[in-house]
C-alpha cells in the first residue's frame, strides 16, 4: 500500500487523486504503525520547516519513515517533503531535519526580474535515474521560497532560477523532488508511475 504521510502541512489530496488516476491505491494517514507498514511512503508538504519536522517528531512519524528507509522501501519527498529529508534548515532560523540527505536548505536569492517564491512551470537539467528515465529536461510546476542551493553526486535535477538548486535527488530507494510531480501533468504522472513500479 502506497501511503501519503499527514502531518497537517500538505497538498495530500491532489497527490493521492495522482496514484488514483494511475490505478494505485494510496491512504493518507497520520498512523506510524500504519507508515511502518507501508510498501511505498509519500512525504508531501506545503508550508514552514520549523513547524512541519516538529510535527513529524512530536508524532513519531518521522521515526516511522526513517524505518522505511532502513527496510529500503521507497520513500519519495515531494517539495517541503523533500527540503524535510536534508539535514538542515536556514527557514527562520537554524533547523535540523530529516539527515536522509546532506546539506542546507536555504533562502532563494532574490534577483531583479525574479519573484520569489519562484512558482510556476521550468524546465529541469537532469540526469539518468529512476524517476526521469526516458524524460530529458521536462517542464514541471514549482511553488517555493527555499531550495538546496548546492548540487551534489545525489542530485538528479536541476534548475536554475536566478542560480543553479537541485530540484531533484536519489539516494537508494529514496527520491525527492523540489517541484510538484502530481501538478506536473503527463510528465509528473509518468515520474509517480515510475516510483509506484518500484520492487519493494
Amino acid at each position: 500500500m502506497i501511503t501519503i504521510i499527514d502531518y497537517g502541512m500538505g497538498n495530500l489530496r491532489s497527490v493521492q487523486k495522482a496514484f488514483e488516476f494511475l490505478g494505485y491505491e494510496a491512504c493518507i494517514s497520520e498512523d506510524p504503525e500504519v507508515i511502518s507498514k507501508a510498501s511505498h511512503v509519500i512525504l508531501p508538504g506545503v508550508g514552514a520547516f520549523e513547524e512541519a519536522i516538529s510535527r513529524l517528531k512530536s508524532s513519531g512519524m518521522d521515526q516511522a519513515l526513517l524505518e522505511a528507509v532502513h527496510d529500503e522501501r521507497p520513500v519519495l519527498g515531494i517539495c517541503l517533503g523533500m527540503q524535510l529529508m536534508f539535514q538542515h534548515s536556514e527557514e527562520n532560523g537554524h533547523f535540523d531535519g530529516l539527515g536522509l540527505f546532506p546539506g542546507m536548505i536555504s533562502p532563494l536569492p532574490k534577483k531583479e526580474g525574479l519573484k520569489i517564491p519562484h512558482m510556476g512551470w521550468q524546465s529541469l537539467k537532469t540526469r539518468d535515474c529512476l524517476l526521469f528515465r526516458g524524460n530529458e529536461d521536462p517542464d514541471v510546476y514549482f511553488v517555493h521560497s527555499y531550495a538546496a542551493l548546492q548540487v551534489n553526486d545525489f542530485t538528479t535535477a536541476t534548475c536554475d532560477y536566478g542560480q543553479v538548486f537541485t530540484a531533484a535527488c536519489e539516494r537508494g530507494r529514496v527520491c525527492a523532488t523540489q517541484f510538484h510531480p502530481e501538478k506536473s501533468g503527463e510528465m509528473g504522472l509518468r515520474m509517480l508511475r515510475r516510483f509506484a513500479q518500484m520492487e519493494v
